[in-house]
């Protein structure tokens, strides 16, 4: 079922059960995201962590070229021409690639073409990247002479290295799906054939877990990624599982032979 939206969204939302895909929706443009979709991106992102019932969010792109190509550049003499300008263009992207990154839910990025740009910066903040074989990545800024701020380039440097990540900036080139599958960049490469149930498979795994495991999981990693000193309340996540009832059904439903009922409680 899909939910109204107005008819010139950059962003196109379908629910399935408790799947929600999320589409950049400007094709013409190979989905890149001018101001109003990257302010459409943190207000959905914001509002889906909140609802209990959401188990997986899928984001994609708009037919097969592209996932996203990133910012829409030919906004830029309006809202991107000058460093005040962008400084206030970078808190609101930033904001938005926050939402995402925040969301409490396991988020999916389905690479369905070109991922460059702040289209890769999108992806790399998403929890899990599927590719399909005949999608590209990189980040050639060099060539419009600007820099990726420090709070893009963190999560790629978190996936690859500091030295991978200076290699796209520096060289500027368009790597293929098995070199980025090879560096770390994605996690996983299927054929273009097969690329939609991948997608569905690799989701489907995820919303039939536990809801509750899945959102302490994104914490967890995060807080390790991120070297955050553990609090005491954080180790006391470590045992807080114990006193849900999916927990209950889990134990029940493996001691009985039967696939678990989650409810997220």
């Amino acid at each position: 079922m899909s939910t109204p939206q107005n008819a010139h969204t950059p962003l196109r939302e379908r629910r399935d059960g408790a799947v929600v895909t999320l589409t950049l929706d400007r094709p013409d443009k190979h989905n890149a995201l001018d101001r109003a979709g990257w302010i459409a991106l943190e207000r959905t992102f914001r509002r889906l962590s909140e609802d209990e019932t959401v188990r997986v969010v899928v984001v994609t792109g708009a037919g097969e070229a592209a996932f996203c190509t990133g910012a829409d550049i030919a906004e830029f003499d309006q809202v991107r021409s000058n460093a005040a300008q962008a400084a206030e263009y970078g808190t609101m992207l930033h904001g938005a690639l926050r939402a995402v990154q925040e969301c409490r839910h396991p988020v999916v990025a389905a690479i369905n073409g070109l991922c460059v740009g702040g289209g890769l910066e999108l992806a790399c903040v998403c929890d899990l990247r599927i590719a399909a074989d005949h999608a590209r990545f990189g980040v050639p800024v060099k060539k419009l002479g600007l820099v990726v701020a420090y709070e893009e380039l963190a999560p790629l440097v978190d996936l690859v290295g500091g030295a991978q990540a200076l290699r796209l900036l520096l060289e500027g080139r368009i790597m293929d799906a098995a070199e980025a599958l090879r560096i770390g960049l994605v996690g996983q490469v299927v054929a273009k054939a097969d690329f939609t149930a991948a997608v569905a498979e690799s989701v489907g795994l995820i919303a039939e877990g536990a809801p509750l495991v899945a959102r302490w999981h994104k914490r967890f990693v995060r807080n390790l990624v991120a070297k955050t000193p553990l609090t005491e309340a954080d180790r006391a996540d470590n045992y807080a599982c114990f006193d849900t009832e999916d927990f209950q059904e889990g134990r029940a439903a493996f001691l009985a032979k039967r696939k678990p009922v989650f409810k997220g409680r």
